[in-house]
């Protein structure tokens, strides 16, 4: 009976944010590296539009943007503009490699185990809902302006993980990690707001015709198919039902990534998703995303009342959502799930960390400047204050996060200094070696 009881009170607790595997921590390095020249790019992207839009030749920026290649395709709905072809052609790429990082998640990362998904889930929930209520709060009143809600509840994953990456070098991997899952979840629950709420002139003919090519490429990828002169056809005539049913074509990406298988055929080294994500992932980071920042990003402030704007409701909302929202969601639903479960903050971690990553998350811009257009109609008044609001909180959150990570990376620099190189030399962090067998 005493070794019973014994045995129940020794019984290891369920640790948060503490990576599985040397394997996972692996693919957190590689996603790291790839993220952190691909959030460079968009915010070059970002930074040139903004510049254009505020000189005297700023008419050509809106020129370039309102410019439309193909006038005579209005019976498809392509007759777009570059601005819409950036936020509805290009993003579907960015969102495809979504579908796959999500599928991966769900299949071999850290959402396969109900345990560990549960935390990123329920603060991933908090992060968005939070944020959407300060938005509401400071809108009431206003059907208008309420049709934004969802614009500071998303974090944008490229950006985050970039400037966590450039400040974050001694970091645990177990506190990236939980940025990088909360994003895709972030993904997840953001793809679901635009598919259901920012759904306009709905046809469900189309939509249903839509998912023939998609079953059509599932079958191809599920059997190890890479013919891509017939992937790439189907995928395209996938995303063109798709925008002309209604629903924003970037669904059309997420579903066609959810079809990629993740683990490996019999006798292969790599799953297809890990392929297919080598192979879009950089035109999604070096090319979709940026191209989209500069069309989106571009607010014109000259002869505009600072003042104004800095009152604005829909700008307070969506500041207030991003910088505080953030924080107060994802900080305080962790805070909960750590004190009415069993789980536990792991021994390497403070709750400063974790401070300094809801910040992190308060970087909205891709996603959060798509459902400011997708909610005001891009181009309009309402459109830019969300814009300026997008770009104003992305860099306070970025900025606040950064003073509070760059001080917790240098106590684990100190930390990392005092530490004994690793006993085998093989580069793997003893937390993810298997128990030595001990000799009877």
């Amino acid at each position: 009976m005493a070794d019973h009881f014994d045995s129940k009170q020794a019984a290891p607790r369920h640790r948060l944010f503490r990576l599985s595997s040397w394997r996972e921590a692996k693919f957190l390095a590689e996603a790291l590296r790839m993220e952190t020249v691909g959030g460079a790019l968009l915010l070059l992207g970002a930074i040139l539009a903004l510049v254009w839009a505020n000189t005297p030749w700023n008419d050509t920026y809106d020129q370039l943007r309102r410019f439309v290649p193909w006038p005579d395709s209005k019976d498809l709905h392509l007759d777009l503009d570059l601005a819409h072809w950036a936020g509805d052609g290009l993003l579907a790429i960015f969102f495809f490699v979504v579908g796959l990082e999500l599928k991966r998640e769900f299949v071999a990362g850290e959402l396969r185990n109900p345990r560990q998904a549960a935390l990123p889930i329920v603060a991933a929930i908090g992060g968005m809902a939070v944020p959407a209520l300060i938005f509401v709060l400071f809108n009431l009143g206003d059907s208008a302006a309420l049709q934004g809600w969802a614009a500071p509840t998303a974090t944008d994953i490229a950006f985050a993980l970039a400037v966590l990456a450039v400040i974050g070098s001694h970091l645990p991997l177990g506190l990236r990690a939980f940025l990088l899952t909360l994003a895709v979840v972030d993904d997840l629950f953001a793809i679901t707001i635009i598919a259901i709420f920012y759904t306009d002139d709905f046809n469900l003919l189309l939509l249903l015709g839509s998912l023939l090519p998609i079953t059509a490429f599932a079958l191809l990828v599920q059997r190890g198919k890479t013919w891509w002169w017939a992937l790439v056809p189907l995928a395209v005539t996938a995303w063109t039902l798709m925008h002309a049913s209604g629903v924003h074509a970037t669904i059309a990406g997420v579903l066609l990534g959810f079809t990629v298988p993740v683990l490996p055929r019999k006798g292969a080294e790599h799953g297809m998703a890990e392929k297919f994500e080598h192979l879009w992932r950089p035109i999604s980071a070096g090319i979709a995303v940026p191209v989209f920042a500069f069309f989106a990003a571009g607010v014109s402030l000259r002869g505009t009342d600072l003042g104004v704007i800095a009152t604005d409701p829909i700008v307070l909302g969506i500041v207030a959502g991003l910088v505080l929202g953030k924080v107060i969601g994802i900080l305080g639903s962790s805070y909960l799930m750590a004190r009415f479960t069993r789980a536990e903050l792991d021994d390497e971690l403070t709750w400063t960390d974790l401070l300094g990553v809801s910040l992190l998350a308060g970087i909205g811009f891709t996603v959060s400047l798509l459902i400011g257009e997708l909610a005001y109609g891009t181009g309009t008044e309402r459109d830019s204050a969300a814009k300026v609001a997008v770009v104003a909180g992305s860099v306070i959150a970025a900025a606040l996060a950064a003073a509070v990570l760059s001080r917790r990376n240098k106590v684990y620099r100190r930390l990392h200094e005092r530490a004994s190189a690793d006993s085998d030399g093989d580069g793997c962090p003893d937390i993810y070696r298997e128990p030595r067998r001990q000799d009877p």
